[in-house]
């Protein structure tokens, strides 16, 4: 299989990060044999530490515990994906690692350095998440470049799935959303009940915000709150997590607190208007949904064989 260049690898990271939304760990720990193993995979150790570091990371993200044999299972197909780099060579896999790393922590509004520190007070192994980040990066390149010619795309493709959905959706036009960010500001390192009782407060301003213009007002007079200016956003460019959350949100009223590394913080939606154009993002989402359903198919079959060809050994 031929190296991927950067520029065909740049769509393969978006996607493997878009997948990273909460970061899921795993990877082989150091000094497996005193942790115990608990499978063996084409001889490379899971450990129960593996295990428990996976768990507790989907608890925190899910706010549910996993089932045992489904952490196993994730770790398993990880471990065959990671095994993939003695197969074939993909360079600056380390440097896109990287990377990756950094635009998390990017969208965690912190520094790499600072990420390392709030996954450390969370008791999570910076080097099992970067193996995570690894194993998936190395697994969109590989089966997009096995798979090659599923994933060329023209505009009938694009256009016959569009005309699947029904009159409402093929209408749908895009929106811009004008916000303003306001924190809650938490010093770090602070206790769990510092979070709550700020989060309390962000809930109590919610309450009262009847309107961007006083609203702002109440909210600059608060404590330890900042107000950051206004920012906007096309629903074009947003997950449809977020977009479905501000369309549910009036003009003029409070999202939902998010718990950041700066603090507790909250969007005031102060403005609403359809963006200029056609259906664009119909196109875009369902250019997105074939390029998923198509990997999804095209991963499961590769994994499939992957599986059917590994020394799995349980212990």
């Amino acid at each position: 299989m031929p190296t991927k260049t950067a520029d065909n690898r740049a769509p393969l990271r978006r996607t493997a990060l878009a997948a990273l939304a909460f970061a899921a760990l795993a990877a082989a720990s150091p000094c497996a044999s005193a942790q115990g193993i608990a499978v063996f995979v084409n001889g490379d150790p899971i450990t129960n530490f593996d295990i428990e570091q996976r768990s507790k990371l989907i608890e925190i993200s899910t706010r549910k515990a996993p089932p045992r044999k489904a952490v196993v299972d994730e770790l398993i197909d990880e471990r065959l994906k990671l095994q993939l780099l003695k197969r074939y060579k993909i360079d600056d896999i380390e440097k896109d690692v990287d990377n990756a790393y950094a635009n998390m922590a990017r969208r965690m509004r912190a520094t790499p350095q600072q990420f390392t520190e709030q996954l450390a007070r969370s008791g999570l192994k910076t080097d099992t998440l970067k193996a995570r980040i690894r194993a998936e990066l190395i697994w969109g390149q590989i089966v997009r470049g096995r798979y090659q010619a599923s994933f060329q795309l023209n505009d009938r493709d694009i256009l016959a799935r569009v005309e699947n959905k029904n009159q409402e959706e093929s209408q749908a036009v895009a929106f811009d959303y004008t916000l303003r960010p306001i924190l809650f500001i938490v010093p770090r390192g602070s206790p769990q009940a510092v979070i709550d009782a700020r989060r309390r407060d962000a809930e109590a301003l919610r309450a009262r915000f009847q309107g961007c213009q006083a609203g702002i007002q109440i909210a600059r007079s608060m404590r330890d709150v900042a107000v950051r200016p206004p920012v906007t956003r096309s629903s074009a460019d947003l997950q449809p997590a977020v977009r479905e959350m501000l369309d549910k949100t009036e003009v003029g009223r409070l999202t939902a607190p998010e718990v950041t590394l700066q603090g507790v913080e909250i969007h005031a939606l102060c403005d609403k208007k359809a963006a200029s154009g056609d259906n664009a993002l119909v196109k875009r989402e369902a250019r997105e949904q074939i390029m998923k359903e198509r990997f999804d198919a095209k991963s499961q079959q590769f994994l499939k064989e992957l599986r059917s060809q590994a020394m799995i050994e349980y212990r």
